[in-house]
């Protein structure tokens, strides 16, 4: 998995969809510490991550969170990255609060409609 010993959390998110790499956009723009290592799932390094925690990477229906090794999808792991900013945006740790099988629910229909209700990128997005 080269370079991703060096990272403690690493992000594998959908480099085609509007909705993931608008997020990877906005993740660059601000400071966390420690920062996330941001990898489409279009990559190679990215698609054997997905892999190797059960995920199909010619059809994920979630994008992967790692933090110390450890895995979050779903709306787990759109927590974990939405609290990692800091500040303000640690409230959203209050979402917890809703039943995991909601949020979950939740979450799969929007990353089932991705592509239809915002679009595809002709290009994958590639973080800097």
């Amino acid at each position: 998995m080269s370079g991703t010993e060096s990272y403690s959390r690493v992000v594998v998110f959908d480099g085609v969809c509007h909705v993931c790499s608008g997020w990877v956009r906005f993740l660059e723009r601000h400071r966390i510490e420690p920062p996330f290592k941001l990898l489409p799932m279009q990559s190679e390094e990215g698609k054997a991550l997905l892999a190797q925690y059960g995920i199909d990477p010619d059809d994920p229906a979630t994008f992967l969170v790692l933090e110390q090794g450890k895995p979050y999808t779903q709306s787990d792991g759109s927590i974990r990255i939405i609290v990692a900013l800091g500040g303000l945006w640690r409230i959203f740790e209050m979402a917890k609060v809703v039943p995991k099988p909601w949020r979950d629910s939740l979450y799969r229909l929007l990353a089932r409609n991705r592509y239809r209700w915002f679009g595809r990128r002709d290009t994958c997005y590639l973080p800097r």
